[in-house]
Order: structure tokens, then C-alpha cells, then sequence
């Protein structure tokens, strides 16, 4: 018998775990109709989001995901109340609060930015790892952005942002701002080494210059992003840049890190007209280090490969982390 295989945990660097419950429900229209389907089932999600937010993060840990940031904005107690169903799922967990200054549904907003910190100092004060998380553009305003900006740099916090996910998105900032969604960020304070934004699908060369320039990273959703038409991240843009990626399981209609980054070489393939654009030690790194870094975290648990899985069974041991990546679903991972 072959002896197992012992990697880092996968780190979901992107999770909104609520959205769950949405999945074969919205299988139409465009991401704006998607998102109405979303504000809908926000409004109406339990105020205790325990017992269903530990089913997510355990479908989480039994896929190889052995940490997840979860960009939270249902609700300042709920926060608390993620980081339980985490714990009580094995699972390591950073709370992504995010801030939302408009729009969205009254669940989802501070009155202020001040608010907004003081929850976030309240979360921190009780033990819970936290990251700054602005919505997006569209929910947070300029003096929003700069405050934030300013509270992340000051307490060496991760700040994630949602950002050039959708081309309407980009075209509203740009009428709003006088700046695309990325530069708007630049401008204002928001990009730096411990920055991530979220998708990138639509952001311009300019843009990951920025992003570049900042040493800051790109979280990439692959499954999601596919899901809902968004488009296609820009892989080889990214790695021509330099730029680091992770992966997030966003709206967790998969959950799946092997999926996530086989579409990561699968996009930059049909992109550039070429094979192994992204070698699997690469790959392995975006679904590992890079999201841990992307959450500020120095540890977390390792899972084991099954070699003896019949997606594994023959194959050449040099081979094992290709076939890993490129011929296995999460099924032939479990817990060390």
C-alpha cells in the first residue's frame, strides 16, 4: 500500500458561506439578477447563522479547505456567531467584516465608518482574527475608502475588496469617481501588500500596474466567477505582473480547491493557446501560501492525498501532484 501523501491545507481566501443555500435556485439571468435572488435570501437568512454555517465549513474541511476567510456582511453578531460554526467545524477562520456605507439591504450596512471600526474593535477584542473589508466601490464611498485605507495600514490588518467584478460596476465608478474601480482604490489609500482584491475579471492593464506596484494580490473565484457570466480572470496578466493569485470558493455553488485551480490553467490555456502556463508546484502554492497570506495566517492544518483513490490508483509518482491537480476532485482529500 502506498504510503499517504501529507500537503498544506487548501485556504479559501473568499467565502460568503450563506450563499450556500442559493445553489440550483438562480440558474438564469445575468449576474444583476443574480444578485437581486441574493439580496432576497439575505434578508430572510436566520438571524443565527450557526447551524447552517457549520455545515458549509465542514463540506469545506472534508474538500481540503483547512481555512477560509469569510467576507461576512449579514450582521455584526452573526460575525461572531461564523467564527463559532468555524471552530466547531475545524476549520481556521479570518472574519472579512465587511464595510457598507449604500445600497445592499439595511442587514448589511453601519451608519458610519466609525461604526463600522468600532464593530471591528469588538470582534478583535473578543478573540476573533479579523480583516478590513470594504464591500466594493459601490457600497463604500471615497471617505469610507481613505478611512479604511488608513485603519489597515495602522493595525497591519488584510484588507480584501471587491473590485472590477462586472463591467457596469467599473462604468458607475467611472461616473461617480472620475477613476476605474482599482485606481479609485489606489487613489484613496486601499492598495498595499496586505490589500486583496476580489476578482479583477474586468480590470484594465493599468489597473494591475497598480496592483503590481502595491505588491498587493488577486483573489480568484473560478467556479463562481464561471457561474455567474462574469467572465474570465486575467491569468497570464496577472503572472506576467507578477501579481500574487489565491482562490475562493465565493459563492460556494462548489466547493472544491482542486476545481478552483484546474479552471485557473484552464483559463490561462484557452487564453494564450498553450499548455502548462502555470506549473502545479504554482498552482499548489496559489491554493495554499498565497491565500494564507492574503488572511495574515502563519498556520494551519495539512490534509492527506489518497493515493490509493482510483482517480490516483497507477499513476507514476512523479507524477502524482499533475494527475492531483488536473485529474481529481476534492473526494481524495481528507483531514490529517
Amino acid at each position: 500500500m502506498a504510503a499517504p501523501l501529507t500537503l498544506p491545507g487548501f485556504v479559501n481566501a473568499h467565502s460568503h458561506a450563506f450563499q450556500r443555500a442559493l445553489r440550483g435556485k438562480t440558474e438564469g439571468g445575468d449576474f444583476w439578477a443574480w444578485r437581486d435572488a441574493m439580496l432576497e435570501l439575505a434578508g430572510s437568512y436566520p438571524q443565527d447563522v450557526s447551524a447552517a454555517y457549520v455545515d458549509v465549513y465542514r463540506e469545506m474541511r472534508a474538500a481540503g479547505y483547512t481555512a477560509v476567510g469569510e467576507f461576512h456582511y449579514l450582521g455584526f453578531d452573526e460575525a461572531s456567531e461564523a467564527d463559532a460554526a468555524a471552530a466547531q467545524a475545524g476549520v481556521e477562520i479570518v472574519v472579512l467584516y465587511a464595510a457598507y456605507a449604500r445600497g445592499g439591504i439595511e442587514r448589511f450596512r453601519q451608519e458610519s465608518v466609525t461604526q463600522y471600526l468600532d464593530e471591528l474593535e469588538s470582534l478583535r477584542s473578543g478573540g476573533i482574527r479579523v480583516g478590513v473589508a470594504p464591500h466594493s466601490v459601490r457600497a463604500c464611498p471615497r471617505d469610507w475608502l481613505e478611512e479604511l485605507g488608513r485603519y489597515a495600514a495602522a493595525e497591519r490588518l488584510p484588507l480584501h475588496i471587491h473590485a472590477c467584478e462586472q463591467p457596469r460596476e467599473i462604468e458607475e465608478c467611472l461616473a461617480e469617481h472620475g477613476l476605474r474601480p482599482i485606481e479609485l482604490l489606489a487613489d484613496a489609500g486601499c492598495l498595499a501588500p496586505l490589500t486583496t482584491v476580489v476578482h479583477a475579471t474586468h480590470a484594465s492593464d493599468a489597473e494591475l500596474e497598480l496592483v503590481a506596484d502595491a505588491g498587493a494580490r488577486v483573489c480568484v473565484c473560478p467556479t463562481t466567477e464561471a457561474n455567474l457570466g462574469d467572465g474570465f480572470a486575467p491569468v497570464e496578466r496577472l503572472c506576467r505582473r507578477g501579481i500574487g493569485i489565491c482562490v475562493g470558493s465565493d459563492s460556494n455553488v462548489r466547493i472544491d480547491p482542486l476545481e478552483e485551480l484546474r479552471e485557473l490553467e484552464g483559463i490561462a490555456r484557452r487564453q494564450s493557446g498553450r499548455r502548462n502556463v502555470l506549473s502545479v508546484e504554482r498552482l499548489l502554492c496559489y491554493g495554499a501560501d498565497e491565500g494564507a497570506g492574503a488572511l495574515g495566517l502563519d498556520s494551519w492544518d495539512d490534509v492527506v492525498v489518497d493515493t490509493e483513490h482510483p482517480s490516483l490508483r497507477g499513476v507514476d509518482e512523479s507524477d502524482v501532484f499533475a494527475a492531483l491537480v488536473f485529474g481529481c476532485s476534492a473526494d481524495v482529500l481528507s483531514a490529517a
